[in-house]
């Protein structure tokens, strides 16, 4: 390569060296935009578990009343439990239950 011609091809690498470096900054560029954009969205997550963790836990709903029977004859089994000292076996409870009813309702 002849002397003169080295400023010209200095000068043409120098242009595609600066075209390089332009293209470089605009990749860095996009890439720090989206690694802002990726550091929003941990930050989101790492609130939101934060806030999932600090609520308390849900209580189970309360069960509904025991719909005891309104019959006659439930009631006075009842009674026959109630006045019994000790547990009773289900074969106890017609003799126990003819001793203090006085008219058996059952129909």
């Amino acid at each position: 390569m002849p002397l003169a011609a080295v400023p010209a091809r200095l000068e043409e690498r120098e242009r595609e060296i600066a075209a390089q470096a332009e293209a470089a900054q605009e990749h860095i560029a996009e890439l720090t935009a989206q690694l802002d954009g990726l550091g929003k969205a941990a930050e989101e997550i790492r609130i939101t578990r934060k806030t999932l963790l600090e609520l308390p836990e849900p209580q189970p709903p309360a069960p509904p009343p025991a719909q005891l029977p309104d019959h006659p004859a439930y009631q006075q089994i009842m009674a026959v439990f109630a006045q019994a000292d000790t547990p009773l076996r289900a074969r106890q409870v017609p003799p126990a239950w003819a001793a203090t009813a006085s008219a058996w309702t059952v129909w």
